[in-house]
């Protein structure tokens, strides 16, 4: 039989527990432990703040990608809704024109009277033929034009083609009839003999008018879309 531990004698473990005034090896021991957790506080402190500097880092990595895309993808110039309206442009490109088709209306007016009084003839005949080639100039100038933004195009073109043609047959018939009148028994008492070209004339000028009134409802209507000279047949 195993002896019986005096009830006195010291457990085993006394000895380790000598070191509660922390003198003995015990007490070293967990004095390391505030140690050891100071040192990883810290660590874990150092950890948090560079996460904190690549994050910070990473977000102005964004702001400056985000910003490059930005300037690269920018327009350049003018944005499409400050472009020109290529409609308006066409617009006034004819306004111009239609501001020189009636240039030649009053010599052609004083020519006519002329010719019918029997007065300055040769100078009427002049002015009548000049307004015949400016007539067929109109022409060749519209031809030239973009007109395709705007609206009717297709029949305002004819409208002024065919009034500008029948106004240039009118002229050139009329110079006609001036020589006409000229001549020979040209004239009775004061007023010119009507003629073939007289009534030639007469006709064409006709056709004219009835295109010309054509042409200005036409034209009346884009010029009060885009804020355009309006014009009546005559002005033509």
């Amino acid at each position: 039989m195993r002896p019986e531990r005096r009830a006195g004698g010291p457990p085993p473990r006394t000895r380790a527990g000598s070191g509660d005034d922390g003198s003995g090896g015990g007490g070293r021991s967990r004095s390391r432990v505030p140690l050891i957790a100071a040192v990883g506080v810290g660590i874990a402190v150092l950890g948090i703040g560079a996460g904190a500097l690549l994050s910070g880092g990473g977000d102005d990595s964004k702001k400056d990608d985000s910003s490059t895309t930005v300037s690269a993808t920018a327009p350049a110039g003018k944005s499409p809704s400050a472009a020109a309206d290529p409609a308006k442009t066409q617009a006034v490109a004819l306004d111009k024109l239609l501001a020189d088709s009636g240039g030649s209306r009053a010599s052609v007016i004083k020519a006519v009277a002329n010719v019918k009084a029997c007065d300055n003839l040769d100078q009427a005949a002049s002015d009548l033929r000049d307004a015949a080639k400016q007539r067929g100039e109109l022409v060749t100038r519209l031809d030239a034009l973009s007109v395709d933004k705007l609206p009717d195009h297709a029949d305002l073109t004819s409208a002024l083609t065919s009034a500008w043609k029948a106004s240039a047959s009118a002229d050139s018939h009329y110079a006609a009839w001036a020589d006409q009148v000229d001549g020979k028994k040209g004239c009775r008492k004061g007023q010119a003999r009507t003629t073939t070209q007289t009534r030639l004339g007469n006709q064409a000028s006709g056709t004219a008018s009835a295109q010309k009134n054509k042409a200005s409802k036409l034209w009346n209507s884009i010029a009060t879309t885009y804020g355009l000279t309006q014009r009546q047949p005559t002005q033509l």
